[in-house]
């Protein structure tokens, strides 16, 4: 488990950045003994400084690690926040895939679209359905992992618009929580290095650039 951030790698308008399980993704993002991208960015990285939010375009969970997309300049930042929301020209250029490793038997390939709503504001979880309204929709597909699918471990790839939870609860819906996400039924991990659900934000598209986090313990071929 990684202690401190990283720069994966980088370009004149953006940086992938490995946060830490356990780190937050922004500043004020809860309690104050928990450290934050956010503010390791302004830091450590020059362009981050003036930048709102340090450049940051998306965020991750306190628990799943992994690549961070960083905008290195204003322009950069708009038309990046356009694109994870799945708009503007380049939305189709950026992917993101997930490690997840479900505590029951996934089937080697698999798709869902589902929607995602809170069920009042600062909600803990987020209620599944089968149908709702465009906005509350999220897609995700998936296949067994290069590990060969051993322990649940799959590839999952989020297909438009990423929703809050939505590889968490939506495979909780499908019968399949995650391990160690107990807040959507996952069994807890009883081992020390582990906290959380077992996500890994692990492979970023940008272009024609592939960025890849190094896979976690639970992950390993």
């Amino acid at each position: 488990m990684r202690d401190e951030p990283a720069i994966l790698h980088g370009t004149n308008d953006w940086l992938v950045v490995d946060k830490p399980v356990g780190w937050h993704t922004m500043s004020g993002s809860g309690t104050s003994d928990r450290s934050d991208l956010e503010a390791w960015l302004r830091a450590h990285v020059n362009t981050s400084v003036d930048l709102h939010e340090a450049g940051l375009v998306h965020r991750l969970d306190l628990y799943t690690g992994g690549c961070v997309l960083v905008a290195t300049n204003e322009r950069a930042r708009q038309m990046l926040r356009e694109a994870m929301s799945g708009r503007g020209d380049i939305a189709a250029a950026i992917r993101k895939v997930y490690l997840a490793q479900a505590q029951s038997e996934v089937p080697s390939y698999g798709r869902f679209e589902l929607s995602f709503t809170s069920r009042y504001k600062r909600s803990k979880k987020v209620t599944v359905s089968a149908t709702g309204p465009q906005k509350t929709l999220g897609a995700c597909q998936w296949r067994s992992g290069s590990a060969g699918g051993r322990d649940g471990v799959i590839e999952v790839e989020l297909q438009g618009p990423g929703r809050r939870h939505q590889i968490r609860a939506g495979l909780a819906h499908l019968g399949h929580p995650l391990v160690g996400d107990a807040l959507y039924g996952g069994a807890e991990v009883e081992v020390a290095i582990d906290v959380g659900p077992r996500l890994h934000a692990w492979r970023l598209y940008v272009g024609d650039d592939v960025v890849e986090s190094p896979r976690p313990h639970w992950a390993m071929a």
